[in-house]
This record gives C-alpha cells, sequence and structure tokens, in this order.
C-alpha cells in the first residue's frame, strides 16, 4: 500500500505553515517544508520561516538543508523528502507536506526527471517578460516553437509557458519532446492535496503586510550579512522575491520606497502565478484557511 500523506500548499502568505501546525497537533504528524527557498540556511526573515513558537507546536523538517551558494532543485527535494516521509511512517507519524513550491510538490508526489534541464537566467529573463508583457505574448512564441504543448496549456498560464520557453531555449528541445521521453511517473504517494485560498483582496492585504512585517523585522540587515559572507546577487537563492529587490536597492541605488512597492507587487504576481499553478490540479481540495473544521474534517475521512 502506497503511504498517505497530506499536502497543504497555496500562494505565499495565505496561512499555510499555520493550517499544518494545526493538523499536525489534531493528528499527530509533522510537517514536511515543500519550499524552495527555505531550504537555504542563513535566509530567515525573507523566506517567512516557522518562528520558534511555531516549531515548538510543531516538528519541521526540509529547513536550513543547504547553504546559499548550493545547488538544490526538485528531484534532490524529493528524494530528501522521501527519507523525512520514510521516517516518519516507520515513527507513526503523519507527514503534513506543507508549501507553495508546486514544482517541489509534484516532483514528490509523482517523480520528476532531472533530465529536463533549465536556466535559472533564462526563467528570470522570461518571468519578467511576462510580468512586462503579458502571458499571452509569450504563448504565441510557444506556439511557434513547441505547438504540441502549447496546445495543452492555457494562455493565460504563465507559469508553464515560461517553463517550456526556457527548457527550448536552454535545450534547443521542445517540453514536450522531453516529457515524452521522461515522463512523470505515476502518483508514488497517497496524498490527500489542498489548497489555502482567499478572496484576492485578502490575500493582497496580507502580502502587503507581511513585506511590511518583513522589513519590520530586518530584512535589509539580512541581505547586508548575506552579502558580508560572500553570497553575491548572481546566485539563484539570492535572485529570488525579496531578496534580489534588497540587493537592487543596496548594490543598484533603487530607492526605498520603490524597493518596497517593487517588492509588493512582485510577490503579489508571484502569488497569481501559484494559484494558477494550483488551480490546474483537478485533485486539490480547496480550502479558507480559517476553516479549521473543514480542514480536520477532510483530513480525518483521509486518514
Amino acid at each position: 500500500m502506497k503511504r498517505k500523506i497530506v499536502v497543504i500548499c497555496g500562494p505565499t502568505g495565505v496561512g499555510k505553515t499555520s493550517a499544518a501546525i494545526e493538523v499536525c497537533r489534531r493528528f499527530g504528524g509533522e510537517v514536511v517544508g515543500a519550499d524552495s527557498m527555505q531550504v537555504y540556511r542563513h535566509m530567515d526573515i525573507g523566506t517567512a520561516k516557522p518562528t520558534e513558537e511555531e516549531t515548538r507546536r510543531a516538528v519541521h523538517h526540509m529547513i536550513d538543508v543547504v547553504t546559499p551558494d548550493e545547488h538544490y532543485d526538485a528531484a534532490r527535494f524529493a528524494t530528501d523528502a522521501d527519507a523525512v516521509i520514510a521516517s516518519l511512517g516507520d515513527r507513526g507519524a503523519l507527514p503534513v507536506v506543507a508549501g507553495g513550491t508546486g514544482l517541489y510538490v509534484k516532483a514528490l508526489l509523482h517523480g520528476l526527471s532531472d533530465a529536463i534541464p533549465s536556466d535559472v537566467d533564462i526563467s528570470r529573463r522570461l518571468t519578467a517578460q511576462a510580468d512586462e508583457l503579458g502571458a499571452p505574448a509569450l504563448y504565441t512564441r510557444l506556439m511557434v516553437v513547441d505547438p504540441v504543448y502549447a496546445a495543452k496549456i492555457s494562455a493565460n498560464d504563465p507559469v508553464r509557458i515560461v517553463r517550456a520557453l526556457s527548457v527550448f531555449e536552454a535545450t534547443g528541445k521542445p517540453l514536450s519532446a522531453h516529457h515524452a521521453e521522461h515522463a512523470f511517473l505515476e502518483t508514488r504517494y497517497e496524498a490527500l492535496k489542498i489548497c489555502l485560498f482567499s478572496s484576492r483582496e485578502v490575500l493582497y492585504d496580507r502580502i502587503n503586510r507581511r513585506v511590511d512585517l518583513m522589513v519590520e523585522e530586518g530584512l535589509l540587515d539580512e541581505v547586508r550579512g548575506l552579502l558580508a559572507k560572500g553570497y553575491h546577487g548572481g546566485l539563484k537563492s539570492m535572485g529570488s522575491i525579496g531578496y534580489r529587490h534588497m540587493v537592487a536597492h543596496l548594490e543598484g541605488g533603487v530607492p526605498w520606497e520603490e524597493t518596497i512597492r517593487l517588492l509588493k507587487r512582485d510577490t503579489r504576481r508571484f502569488a497569481k502565478r501559484q494559484l494558477t499553478w494550483f488551480r490546474a490540479d483537478p485533485q486539490m481540495v480547496w480550502l479558507a484557511p480559517e476553516d479549521h473544521e473543514g480542514l480536520f474534517s477532510v483530513v480525518e475521512n483521509f486518514i
């Protein structure tokens, strides 16, 4: 029998950590993080890592795995998370996977061929183009280079459009051809997949307030410290939301008010892309973050 796991995902700032902790406390579980930034040591404020209080309330795994200059990807995450989940299963604890990195969740549940290369710089450039020009403009380009894959996705799906164009630029081969050679495997776990969602107004307000809190907690000084340790702005980890904005302020001369405006805007756009990813999964159970009774009910029925 496949091992049962609970997956709690959703956009940044929606309340995934809090919900995962409540499930762990109710059902004897431990949190397995699925966040592509929380794996990095020394990057705490900008990644919204669990607080000391939160880690006391529930054990957290997959936090502080590597240094900011180490390579880490979805394939490695799946391998590391597999080991954690196996250990939890041996101890009779419920694995509660919580995070907003859709590719990490997909790699864990289905397996992911690491033979499909990508390029961080290309992806970053294409993401910026999608933000500036709109996803349909890049979709037109995708229809030329990979019409097979383009036919399977929406013209308003920037995450998948950018991924496909990035793979094509990096390899010279369409993503559809890579998929034909290296398909996702059958489901590796029996998973209950829950996505937390709020109205756009509520979510965007939470994001704006979260950014303000990160700044109050010392995000700028955290980035100063990382740069002083030699973790330069060209690293994949330092190119993420929040960190690249602080680097642009410190080293690029972007005014502080504009830095905060761009950080809030880009975080909201990121949350929108996350929701687009999760909406593509027909097995997702959608719940409001404050609906703990509904959350407990679906988990109890599952396990």
